[in-house]
């Protein structure tokens, strides 16, 4: 039964996503050009009067150089929004715009806000992942004595995965190669959702899908994180983790527009999907990338759901590893597992990505006049966000 408080999804939109280096599609577009174009957009596309929105709360990992200090405000601003409306940046690292949806639902649930765009951004090419990690070498003496050998990338976790749940080169070589399948399959449904970019106003589709993607050419590619450091920590791993089963480097931005469902009516506005339910997990900061399971259930049991209730599910293809162990302890076949593909083909553009898949997870339960989509994000430093939708 809905309410008045119920927190809707009106809208989504996202741009194109571009490879995360020189020479890329988007390379030449400021961050903040790319996320103001999402904002403007989802208004106009809605007839939304922009004075109506009561906050912008925008993801993004790396808040250096051009996606320093706030750069939601930013974005705002550059958007042509009236200097009343404010913004907010949020860091949860990967899973960041995934939080700002899980934000805006519930200030919208609590009476706090009635309008409410969610959203994220990362300019991968612009912008280099790390760009803000000085001194993220030496986290302090009390997470060495708790962590001998001190935290890892997610890369050695991706390897871990690997390990534990004893997935091998191929399996994970035909996992991406399908999904780089099923994201070429899915353009046209895509399409109804992209934004163009205004500096970029040729790329009509995602740069990083290769449809002809097979196991064969992948299984030529060597491994990517292995050192003699890392081995010698780690002997179990046998290093399966090559640039073409991890997510690549990418540029782009996504937004989600969201209300009341009280007054989205007022406006005349008919939702796509409402917000069923939202949980986030800590988890083990080592073997990080395994928090989507618990997150998974944690999200079930708040919406007094089961695995069987979920028509279509998400789950964020940081390393081809995290979907497929996910799939091994959570019992779900394939088939309702990224059904149009995931970040392995359409990238993983960090600040944007929760917002990007929503858009995805909206798109294909309308096409399969699915009800219940979930979706959840693993995160450095072992957390995870999920977040439950409903089909309207």
């Amino acid at each position: 039964m809905s309410t008045p408080r119920d927190a809707v999804i009106v809208d989504v939109l996202r741009t194109p996503v571009g490879k995360g280096k020189k020479g890329g599609a988007l390379h030449h577009v400021h961050p903040v050009a790319l996320l103001a174009d999402v904002l403007a957009a989802l208004v106009e596309r809605n007839g939304l009067d922009p004075a109506l929105v009561d906050d912008v709360i925008g993801g993004c990992v790396t808040k250096a150089g051009e996606q320093a200090v706030n750069p939601t405000r930013t974005a705002v601003l550059a958007a042509g929004f009236p200097l009343s409306v404010p913004a907010t940046t949020v860091d949860r690292q990967c899973g960041s715009s995934q939080q700002a949806v899980s934000l805006a639902a519930h200030a919208i649930r609590a009476g706090a806000a009635d309008v409410v765009i969610a959203c994220g951004v990362e300019s991968m090419s612009r912008v280099p992942m790390h760009s803000d990690a000085q001194g993220a070498d030496h986290l302090g003496e009390r997470i060495e004595r708790r962590f001998p050998g001190g935290l890892v990338g997610q890369g050695i976790s991706a390897e871990l995965i690997c390990a534990r749940w004893q997935l091998g080169r191929e399996e994970l070589d035909a996992y991406s190669a399908e999904s780089h399948r099923r994201s070429a399959a899915a353009a046209e449904t895509f399409a109804t959702d992209l934004v163009t970019v205004t500096d970029a106003p040729d790329l009509t589709v995602d740069e990083t899908i290769r449809a002809t993607t097979t196991v064969d050419g992948l299984a030529g590619l060597r491994p990517s994180f292995r050192s003699e450091a890392m081995a010698e920590r780690f002997p179990e791993i046998d290093w399966r983790i090559t640039p073409g089963n991890s997510s690549p480097l990418t540029d782009g931005a996504a937004g989600v527009l969201m209300m009341s469902a009280e007054r989205a009516e007022q406006l005349g506005l008919t939702p796509r999907a409402r917000v069923h339910e939202t949980a986030v997990v800590g988890d083990d900061p080592i073997v990080m990338l395994m928090g989507v399971v618990p997150a998974t259930r944690k999200v079930l049991e708040r919406a007094g759901l089961t695995v069987d209730d979920i028509d279509l599910f998400e789950v964020n293809e940081a390393f081809a590893s995290v979907p497929l162990a996910w799939m091994q302890d959570m019992k779900v076949e394939h088939d309702r597992l990224n059904v149009h593909g995931g970040a392995i083909a359409l990238g993983h553009p960090l600040g944007a990505s929760g917002a990007r898949i929503l858009t995805t997870l909206v798109g294909a339960l309308e096409q399969r006049r699915a009800r219940f989509g979930l979706q959840t994000m693993c995160e450095w430093g072992g957390m995870a966000n999920a977040t439950i939708i409903e089909r309207i």
